[in-house]
């Protein structure tokens, strides 16, 4: 999603790219460097591993920067943790490297599933 409805939420000016990596039903590494290729629409040459995606998240378009909203990442973070905060990690790296430009957060929300409530 490119300047989406989330681009008022965030105060999006023209030239600003704003992205959704969207990890719902993602467990493993080769599934979320998919979804990274796919929802960050990254060039072919990605070679889906952590040091080619902290190169792709460096030169992401967008004149005014980036800002990429993570979600439903929890179902990863829980089936892969050492693979979780390598991404983390892999995010953090960027954002430094690119202040003001790149701004990566996670949502705490959004699972597609009611929550179950107990009696009372």
């Amino acid at each position: 999603m490119r300047n989406g409805p989330l681009a008022a939420l965030f105060g999006a000016t023209a030239g600003r790219n704003i992205t959704v990596l969207d990890l719902h039903g993602v467990t493993d590494k080769a599934a979320f460097m998919e979804r990274c290729a796919s929802d960050l629409e990254l060039p072919a040459w990605f070679g889906r591993n952590w040091d080619a995606l902290a190169d792709c998240l460096t030169d992401l378009p967008g004149e005014e920067g980036t800002l990429v909203l993570v979600r439903r990442w929890q179902e990863y973070a829980a089936a892969r943790p050492r693979d979780w905060q390598t991404a983390q990690d892999v995010f953090t790296q960027a954002v430094d490297t690119m202040p003001g430009q790149l701004v990566v957060l996670l949502a705490l929300g959004g699972s597609d599933e009611s929550p179950s409530r107990g009696p009372g």
